[in-house]
Order: structure tokens, then sequence, then C-alpha cells
């Protein structure tokens, strides 16, 4: 379980760091903008599928929709924004 969460924890971060870098590019679409604000907005509103009252299952939408959210948000980026936040991210 833990190595899974580690793992988990390692895939958002390096996506959440490219989607950073995908939002300062200065060609970055307004959708994208809007996109990662209701991302945001879900993680942090206390509104969620699962009331997060309910001990462990409360947090597995958090864990699973969040990081799907900005999967794909980035693999809809225009290629050369996709690219220079890839390679920005890598190094």
């Amino acid at each position: 379980m833990l190595k899974r969460l580690t793992l988990l924890w390692t895939v958002v971060r390096g996506d959440a760091r490219q989607l950073w870098f995908a939002l300062r590019h200065p060609d970055a679409p307004g959708w994208l903008k809007w996109g990662t604000a209701l991302i945001a907005l879900y993680l942090f509103s206390p509104i969620d599928l699962i009331p997060d009252v309910l001990p462990v299952i409360g947090l597995v939408d958090d864990l699973v929709l969040v990081p799907l959210a900005i999967r794909w948000l980035l693999k809809r980026l225009p290629p050369e924004i996709a690219q220079a936040a890839a390679s920005r991210r890598a190094g």
C-alpha cells in the first residue's frame, strides 16, 4: 500500500509540475487555466463525490479523480506547449 501511494505521489508531483510549466507558458490556452482552476476548486471544495468524513473511502475520490483530471488536461495540450513543459520538467 505504501509503495502504491509513493508511486501515485511521484506521478502526481511530476504531472503537477508539468501542468504548472504549461500554465506559465506564454501561449497557454484559456481552457487550460479554467481546467486547472476547476481541479483546484474541486480539491479544496468541501463538496465531494464521496464525503471526506468517511475514513478511507472519502479520500479515494481525490486520490483518483485529481490525477486523472490533471493527466487528461496534459494530454490535450498543444504539442509545442507539451514539449516545452516536458523539457522544462526534465531539466
